[in-house]
């Protein structure tokens, strides 16, 4: 009896240690990889340029290397250092400028085709982020790409998991123009860009020193300048500031949303820009008695922040000034206040980016505006004498419209592209920027065809630019940018029309940045095959890149969408 009962109990056993020896083992680690469609800067310590996600579940041998490939890289001397940063279970895709003063786990003073970094790292249950990041050489060729990718994890039991597959995606070289805190200002504003007679790049921007909130505030108007077509930029200059004026102080005297126009006839470069005096409370009455402690605030777009009038207590005012040494020094500003705005129009500003030389030699700014009724509206403003006089024209479009940019076509029309208003709530397929073309200098308008359905937009600032082809016929192309989404300031696009605006093929667009930032943008032609992009970037206040012409046409970065 006692022997059957042993054979039997042997035999449970037996199947018990079968059932444990073949059952599959639980896989304890899973590991998943990011990248991200965003500019690789000169001049910020740390960029991210790749992310893996280590899972685990339960428990796990401490990690001791991770190995990545720079392979893609246009020239590996471009990259000046390479960290690895833990970030823990915070996966997000801003931690890097969230956590500036992280150690990382390692660092390297070169990039070379094979990464390695030898770690003693203990992982610990759940998500565990690692990112790989490129602070880039002084020297970095702008028109150079960066890549990555992940090949081999090593962990200390000797067990290993390796990529095979190969990365195509690589992230474009900038340059950080303006970071958040440079120069102790809070934050910058607002890109306006152009090139000057003599090839210089000038780019233009709000100045907000305090806090990065709209007008009424500290703000000036800041201009940098690069003599090399933007790989380098000189130290930043201030083009108009009003300083302590009539009895008030700085953070009461600001000037905002800047637009830069070049006179190609003469070369002179002037810099137009919206100056609030003082607050005009919400009721439409000037307060009195401010001073530096005062905590009012109002903005010239709010409620009844400006108003009907010519006076500083009643309007915010539309200033000019100009430089005529090739941006180094700026006039004193001029008030063009009276000249144009209609005294019953609560507000006439400049509208930001770059205004244009018509071939008659016509200069134009975009400029926008509030009517009689306090709504909103966009037009030109123009002068036919060299900038002794200006006029500003009727409203381009019956729709609410603001922020614009013109651009001369090929039959010598005026076409003004839009901000629509509208667009906040409309996702539908007449999301658009609203378009309208004029060829009497705005005193009537045509609705183009485009109009609020080609180019999508999350109701903010886009850019226009024409760009002429050198050789046979000089063919011209116009470029357009802006966050190509309907709903988020994210996705910022350059985008080609090779038929004066009629149709922007998806051939014919590239993906700067994919992720959320302020959205705001300007284009000019760096040279005759060359577009340079000043824009509000995910990764810092201000950023240029530039793109030859035939990439652009041809598309070879994409989304990885």
């Amino acid at each position: 009896m006692n022997m059957k009962r042993g054979f039997v109990l042997l035999v449970l056993l037996a199947g018990l240690f079968a059932f444990i020896s073949f059952r599959p083992v639980e896989k304890k680690i899973t590991v998943t990889e990011r990248q991200l469609q965003v500019p690789v800067l000169k001049y910020k310590k740390n960029n991210p340029v790749f992310q893996v996600r280590v899972n685990v579940n339960g428990s796990s041998d401490p990690l001791t290397a991770l190995e990545f490939s720079a392979e893609g890289t246009t020239q590996l001397k471009d990259i000046k250092k390479v960290r690895l940063f833990y970030a823990g279970s915070d996966g997000d895709e801003k931690w890097l400028d969230k956590s500036p003063d992280t150690a990382p786990l390692a660092e390297l003073d070169k990039a070379e085709k094979k990464i390695v970094f030898p770690l003693e790292h203990q992982l610990q249950p759940g998500d565990n982020f690692f990112w790989l990041s490129y602070e880039l050489s002084d020297n970095a060729g702008l028109q150079n790409f960066v890549a990555a990718s992940c090949r081999k994890i090593s962990l200390r039991s000797g067990s290993e998991i390796v990529f095979k597959k190969k990365s195509n995606f690589r992230q474009r070289i900038g340059v950080a123009v303006r970071k958040h805190n440079d120069d102790g200002v809070h934050t910058y504003r607002i890109p306006g860009l152009t090139t000057t007679n003599k090839g210089t790049l000038l780019a233009i921007y709000d100045v907000r020193r305090e806090s990065a909130r709209d007008l009424q505030g500290n703000i000036d108007i800041g201009v940098s300048r690069s003599t090399d077509g933007g790989n380098t930029w000189e130290p930043m200059r201030i083009a108009i500031d009003m300083k302590q004026w009539g009895g008030l102080g700085e953070k009461f005297n600001g000037v905002s949303d800047a637009c830069i126009l070049v006179d190609r006839n003469s070369g002179t470069i002037y810099i137009a820009g919206l100056w609030m005096y003082g607050v005009i409370n919400e009721d439409g009455k000037w307060i009195e008695g401010l001073n530096d402690e005062s905590k009012d605030w109002n903005h010239q777009w709010r409620n009844k922040g400006s108003q009907p009038g010519f006076d500083v207590k009643q309007t915010s005012q539309f200033l000019l000034v100009k430089s005529t040494d090739d941006g180094k020094t700026w006039s004193e500003p001029v008030n063009l206040t009276k000249m144009c705005k209609k005294e019953s129009w609560w507000l006439w500003a400049p509208a930001p980016g770059h205004g244009i030389t018509l071939r008659d030699g016509t200069l134009v700014f975009p400029t926008q505006g509030r009517d009689e009724n306090g709504g909103s509206f966009s037009n030109i403003t123009y002068s036919k004498d060299g900038g002794k006089t200006w006029k500003t024209s009727n409203r381009a479009s019956a729709e609410s419209t603001t922020e614009n940019m013109a651009v001369e076509l090929s039959d010598g029309a005026i076409m003004l592209n839009m901000r629509a208003n509208r667009n906040r709530t409309d996702t539908s397929a007449t999301n658009g920027r609203a378009v309208a073309v004029t060829y009497d200098l705005g005193e009537t308008w045509t609705r183009h065809p485009t109009s609020f359905s080609a180019l999508r937009e999350p109701t903010c600032m886009g850019s226009i630019h024409r760009h002429d082809i050198p050789g046979k016929g000089k063919k011209s192309v116009l470029v357009f940018s802006n966050p190509d989404s309907k709903t988020a300031r994210d996705h910022m696009t350059i985008k080609a029309s090779l038929d004066d605006g009629k149709t922007w093929p998806q051939q014919y667009q590239v993906l700067l940045d994919e992720l959320k930032s302020r959205g705001y943008s300007c284009l000019t032609s760096v040279d005759e095959r060359t577009i340079g992009i000043l824009y509000e970037s995910s990764q810092a206040d201000m950023v240029f890149q530039r793109l030859p012409i035939e990439e652009i046409l041809g598309a070879r970065v994409r989304s990885k969408e």
